[in-house]
């Protein structure tokens, strides 16, 4: 059967952004290449058609995912008054709708922990979407040089992580939206 120009490249980009959705929902070992293929109305052997294996189709995944991310942020930043984006990119990480969606969240306060324990070449081609979200987010935080600017990505989004994935155990509304309301406070008025 012919298809026509682009179906393979279409196919390949539906199955990258299920899994960038998928992987962030239920972790990096949750969904299995045949339930991805099963998605896409593909069978299992078609998979390798697209991939060599599962985490090359992570690598990809995970650099729509910080893209993602990283356009939500940009664009809530865009939308602030100019010399505070970055007050804005705090309220929309922290923010409850964040929280309750990891699937359409940062990769990082959804796989952190599991992308630390792959082998360090995979580490090392997931770095490359990691420098891209950071360096679209870097020029917008607060500081009075690009150093004070990296300093203060890493100490703002350090804090958001960690807060996103303590509030997601959290299995109490109330509480967890607490959570979320005191870190925001604390970085808001800490630069």
């Amino acid at each position: 059967m012919r298809y026509k120009p682009g179906h393979k490249a279409k196919i390949h980009n539906t199955i990258v952004s299920d899994a960038s959705h998928r992987f962030r929902s239920e972790g990096v070992g949750g969904p299995g290449v045949a339930s991805l293929m099963r998605d896409a109305g593909l069978t299992h052997g078609g998979f390798y058609k697209h991939f060599r294996n599962k985490n090359e189709l992570l690598v990809e995944a995970a650099a729509e995912a910080f893209r993602d991310m990283g356009a939500r942020l940009l664009h809530v930043a865009e939308q602030a008054p100019p010399v505070e984006p970055w007050k804005a990119i705090v309220t929309e990480y922290l923010s409850p709708d964040h929280c309750e969606h990891p699937g359409a969240g940062c990769p990082l306060a959804a796989l952190a922990p599991e992308l630390a324990r792959m082998n360090r070449s995979l580490k090392m081609r997931l770095s490359a979407g990691m420098r891209a979200y950071k360096d679209t987010l870097v020029p917008l935080m607060p500081g009075g040089n690009a150093r004070e600017r990296e300093r203060a990505f890493f100490l703002i989004f350090s804090t958001m992580i960690g807060s996103i994935e303590i509030a997601r155990m959290i299995p109490d509304p109330a509480a967890r939206e607490q959570l979320l309301r005191n870190t925001r406070s604390f970085l808001l008025g800490s630069f």
